[in-house]
């Protein structure tokens, strides 16, 4: 691919999409300390709403809220690709959802939306709660383009064995 087709492609590919996310609140069934658990429905492309706007649907007599998150963007980013990668090439490609909450409010709210495993698995490990849901298409074909254009994957080597008798007899002989 020549130089010029590159920057073709990379300033057709949009830097960032905006998106919505879908949540829910359901009754807890099993539990007697939580009376209800969050879960994550899915992302939509496209901000539906006013980025202000939040918007709720309750069902009061079955306990269900579903609410709706404008507003937030997804980034790609070249160092990520390689995660990009492995998510576009397992089985079911997921958008990670990374959720706060406060400790005034019992609502979750989302932080972040990200496609890559190794960003998720970070937030996961500074105890954020992450959801995955299904990739929309509109994502999947945005990252498929990304990935394309800037990813190299790199040779693994295998490492060479240090031979430890021989260092160390070189040693004793000194």
């Amino acid at each position: 691919m020549k130089p010029d087709d590159e920057m073709a492609i990379t300033a057709d590919l949009p830097d960032c999409f905006p998106v919505t996310v879908v949540m829910e609140r359901q009754p807890a069934k099993v539990s007697a300390w939580v009376d209800y658990v969050w879960k994550a429905i899915g992302v939509t492309v496209g901000n539906t709403l006013d980025s202000q706007d939040e918007s709720r649907v309750e069902h009061p007599e079955e306990g269900y809220r579903l609410q709706i998150y404008p507003g937030y963007q997804v980034r790609l980013y070249v160092d990520e690709c390689d995660s990009y990668y492995h998510n576009l090439m397992s089985p079911s490609p997921n958008c990670f959802i990374v959720v706060r909450q406060d400790d005034d409010d019992d609502e979750p709210r989302p932080f972040i939306v990200s496609l890559s495993f190794d960003e998720a698995h970070a937030y996961l490990e500074g105890d954020d709660t992450v959801f995955t849901v299904d990739m929309p298409p509109e994502l999947y074909r945005w990252t498929e383009s990304f990935v394309l254009t800037h990813y190299c994957p790199q040779q693994l080597k295998k490492r060479k064995r240090k031979d430890w008798r021989k260092d160390g007899s070189e040693r004793q002989a000194r």
